[in-house]
C-alpha cells in the first residue's frame, strides 16, 4: 500500500520506513528538515533512504496548510502515519509556539487531508507525558489523562481528543500510541542517552535530574516501530460494548483507539546509566540536579491493551538495547575511546 510517513527524517519515522519498504510498501516522506537539533543527523538518516525506488521526500512543514492539502490530493495515500511533531518537554518552555503551529496546526492539518483523501487508517505518535499530575501505576489507556503538567503534553492530549472529533464526524479510523522513552541507534540528540553518551566519552558530567531518582519506561525503536507496523495493519474499529453511560477513554463508538507502547518494565535512571556506563566501560561522573519544571517523576506501561489488539509488547532488555545504542554511537562519529 501507499503510507505517507510525516517526520521522515526523524529518529523513529526512519526505522519505521525502512520496514515498510523492506516489506513492498510505497512511502511518501515529509520533513521540514528543521533545526531544532543538528540536521546533519536527519541528513544522515534519509541517506539511508532515500535512493529506495519506493520512497519519495517532500520538505514541507505539516502547519503548511496549503502545501499538505495538495500533497494529500496528488499521492492519496491509503494511510497515514503521523510522525511529525515539536517535541521535548523542555523545550516547550522555552518556545511554547513551536508546539501550537506544528501539533495543533499541524494536526488539523493531517486529519483534513485524510477526511478529504479517502484515507483509510491514520496512525499517529501521542506520549506517555499525557498522563501528567497521575501517579497511578502502571498507566493505563483507560485512567484519566486531564492533567498534563506540559504544553507539550497538553498537545498531545488535544491531538487525540481532535482525532476522536473526526473518527465520530467522519468515520476516520484513528489510532493514537503513547510512545514511553524511545532510545535506540539514530535517536536524538536532546535525548539522554545521547546526551549522556557524548559527555561520558568527552570526559565531562552528565547532569542526572531529581537526585537520580527518576524511572523511566525505556522503550527500544525495534519494538516501537513493530507496534506501529501491527496497528497500521489493523484498522481501527468502534468498540461494540462502548458504554456512553461509564465512557472509557481508550476506545468509542466511533473507529478510534488509544494504545501504550513501552517497554512495561520501567528502569531507575541510576540502572539506565549503569547499563551506559558497562557499555562504555567508563564511569560517569554525576552532577545531581533536582527535578525540571514538566517533568515527572515515572512513568510506566500497561501494554495488556496492546497485546491483545495486535498480539504483541515491547521486550528488549534495557542492557541489549543501550548496548546496540552504544555500538552505532562509536560508529557513526568515530570514536574509538571507549573503556
Amino acid at each position: 500500500m501507499k503510507v505517507l510517513l510525516t517526520g521522515a527524517a526523524g529518529f523513529i519515522g526512519m526505522h519505521c520506513i525502512e520496514r515498510l519498504l523492506a516489506r513492498g510498501d510505497t512511502v511518501v516522506g515529509v520533513d521540514n528538515m528543521n533545526d531544532y537539533y543538528e540536521v546533519s543527523l536527519k541528513e544522515a538518516r534519509l541517506a539511508r533512504i532515500l535512493d529506495h525506488t519506493n520512497f519519495s521526500t517532500h520538505r514541507i512543514s505539516v502547519e503548511d496548510r496549503e502545501a499538505m492539502a495538495a500533497l494529500f490530493a496528488v499521492e492519496r495515500p491509503d494511510r497515514v502515519i503521523h510522525l511529525a511533531a515539536q517535541a521535548g518537554v523542555r523545550y516547550s518552555l522555552e518556545n511554547p509556539y513551536a508546539y501550537i503551529d506544528a501539533n495543533l496546526q499541524g494536526f488539523i492539518n493531517i486529519l483534513e487531508g485524510c477526511r478529504h483523501n479517502g484515507v483509510g487508517h491514520l496512525v499517529y505518535a501521542s506520549s506517555s507525558s499525557i498522563y501528567g499530575g497521575n501517579e497511578l501505576m502502571p498507566f493505563s489507556e483507560h485512567h484519566s489523562v486531564d492533567h498534563p503538567v506540559s504544553l507539550y503534553a497538553a498537545t498531545k492530549k488535544a491531538n487525540e481528543l481532535m482525532a476522536h472529533t473526526y473518527s465520530h464526524l467522519y468515520d476516520l479510523p484513528t489510532t493514537g500510541l503513547r510512545f514511553f522513552t524511545v532510545y535506540g541507534p539514530w535517536g536524538r540528540p536532546d535525548m539522554a542517552l545521547f546526551k549522556f553518551t557524548r559527555a561520558i566519552l568527552d570526559g565531562k558530567p552528565i547532569d542526572v535530574y531529581n537526585g537520580g531518582r527518576m524511572i523511566r519506561d525505556f522503550t527500544y525503536v525495534d519494538d516501537i516501530v513493530e507496534g506501529v507496523i501491527r496497528i497500521l495493519d489493523k484498522v481501527a474499529t468502534p468498540n461494540p460494548d462502548f458504554d456512553p453511560l461509564a465512557p472509557d477513554p481508550q476506545s468509542s463508538r466511533a473507529p478510534f483507539r488509544v494504545f501504550n507502547i513501552g517497554n512495561g518494565s520501567p528502569t531507575p535512571l541510576m540502572d539506565y546509566i549503569g547499563a551506559l556506563e558497562e557499555a562504555l566501560g567508563v564511569t560517569a561522573k554525576k552532577n545531581m540536579m533536582p527535578m525540571q519544571p514538566g517533568e515527572v517523576p515515572a512513568t510506566s506501561a500497561d501494554t495488556s491493551e496492546l497485546k491483545k489488539w495486535v498480539g504483541f509488547a515491547p521486550n528488549t532488555d534495557i542492557r541489549d538495547g543501550v548496548r546496540r545504542f552504544v555500538d552505532w554511537y562509536v560508529a557513526y562519529h568515530g570514536r574509538n575511546d571507549r573503556g
